[in-house]
């Protein structure tokens, strides 16, 4: 009883400090501090017992204080769109992996796809003193970073641009990406194909929207207005799209699908169709192999390991200009994107 007794009288948030210890041990709080640095100058003797004295408070040393004072924090900040897409996954990790061989932190929060909630995240990492951001935005006005970067934040934008400022970017070729799934279509037969994409304000549903249109006037082909759906990747509103889009008076006979969202949504619809209908997607999705799904594919890794890399180039003095970054993409042809259209 008296062990409970001694853990729930505990008040939680009130973690012991030096001075706790030097009470404990009978000693100065310099002496505290020598042990607690790995300074000489301390006895055996003493050393132990200021030990003893961390180990029974169970005493950390406050990093915080002492990085300050070198100008650094030795964090970085990430802000997702959404953690639980599983595109971030890698390019999270990535960006872990880069931190810690730099000797860093990485804090993390997903945006929800909010700009107000993006520029509050953002703020409330540089509040807490960031050595720097990288950020894949959900808003297309940035202007509010402009004040922490001159006060020495490194922020790297990654996925989409920044938007009304001038800063580092490391992207995929969505454009790029697009044009090419839309073509190998093409070069199958298709000539009626269907454009399930995101919101139009989005950079990277912007950028595949234009490649699909490229594409298609390359090839000489019309675009009519009910091929084209652009909106949220909710699964009803895709799934409505999808069907309009095969019952329609010209209905499409392919559909290229703007992120893996919309193509896992895509797939599920086309299941239930009487006919195959010939799919591409933009992002690899979880089982896409299995199933025989055709995507182009984003190394979302290499997005995050590039603009972390990049980011801590700054951090070390690398001057200059923003710079933009477009990593290239690649078509993994499985089988659903090699569907011939139907004959009659």
């Amino acid at each position: 009883m008296a062990d409970i007794a001694r853990r729930t009288d505990h008040r939680y948030g009130n973690r012991p400090t030096m001075k706790d210890v030097a009470a404990r041990a009978g000693v100065g709080l310099k002496t505290v501090s020598r042990v607690v640095n790995g300074e000489p100058g301390v006895t055996p003797d003493t050393e132990r017992r200021v030990h003893e004295a961390i180990e029974a408070l169970g005493f950390r040393r406050n990093d915080s204080a002492r990085v300050l004072r070198k100008g650094r924090t030795a964090t970085i900040g990430l802000v997702l769109e959404d953690l639980a897409d599983p595109f971030y996954g890698p390019l999270s990790r990535a960006v872990e992996e880069v931190a810690r061989a730099h000797g860093a932190l990485l804090i993390n929060g997903s945006s929800a796809e909010e700009p107000e909630r993006e520029q509050e995240l953002a703020l409330a990492l540089c509040a807490r003193r960031v050595d720097g951001l990288i950020v894949i935005p959900a808003g297309d006005d940035h202007r509010y970073l402009e004040p922490e970067i001159r006060a020495g934040v490194a922020t790297v934008f990654v996925d989409r641009p920044a938007g009304r400022i001038d800063a580092d970017a490391v992207l995929s070729d969505s454009f790029g990406g697009a044009r090419e799934g839309v073509a190998h279509l093409i070069a199958h037969g298709h000539r009626r194909i269907g454009f399930v994409g995101d919101r139009p304000r989005i950079h990277t549903g912007a950028e595949r929207l234009r490649g699909y249109r490229a594409a298609m006037e390359d090839a000489g082909l019309p675009v009519l207005e009910e091929w084209v759906s652009l909106g949220s990747t909710n699964p009803e509103r895709v799934s409505a799209a999808v069907r309009e889009m095969l019952t329609a008076p010209e209905p499409v006979t392919a559909l290229f699908a703007g992120n893996n969202r919309v193509t896992v949504t895509a797939v599920r619809t086309l299941a239930a169709h009487p006919s195959p209908v010939a799919l591409v997607g933009f992002d690899d999705i979880e089982l896409a192999d299995l199933l025989g799904i055709t995507v182009i594919a984003q190394d979302a890794a290499a997005l995050g390991r590039t603009a972390a890399e990049r980011l801590f180039r700054r951090l070390d003095g690398a001057g200059g200009a923003p710079e933009r970054v477009v990593l290239g993409t690649t078509l993994l042809a499985r089988g659903s994107g090699e569907i011939a259209p139907p004959t009659a």
